[in-house]
């Protein structure tokens, strides 16, 4: 567990260092723009957002309440993994220890595979 958040408190310092370097270099607009005339910046985007879509389905499987689902997918939508970084940490700081709380939050005690 103390590696998981290690690496999760990692890729949150990328993060914030990558998005602070990105409002502070570049234009978003014309970056934006750029980064979707070439075909492997489309692709990112695509890869991007299917990983927002399966990280997002854990979110709704691990949370009780549809406002934190939605603040948690909205946040994620806007600031990408950040948020997702933060969302790990949330887990495995929450889980104290264990991961199957970790890994399934309010669901811990269904891990049966069924739905």
């Amino acid at each position: 567990m103390k590696a998981a958040k290690i690496v999760a408190w990692l890729c949150l310092l990328a993060m914030t260092a990558g998005l602070i370097n990105a409002f502070v270099n570049g234009d978003f607009l014309v970056d934006g723009g750029a980064l979707l005339a070439n075909p492997w910046g489309v692709m990112a985007m695509i890869d991007l957002y299917v990983g927002f879509v399966l990280f997002s389905m854990w979110i709704v499987y691990r949370e009780q309440t549809l406002w934190k689902i939605s603040l948690w997918i909205v946040t994620l939508m806007i600031f990408g993994f950040l948020i997702g970084s933060i969302y790990v940490l949330k887990a495995l700081y929450e889980s104290e220890g264990d991961w199957t709380v970790a890994l399934h939050g309010v669901h811990r005690g269904a891990t049966d595979g069924k739905d």
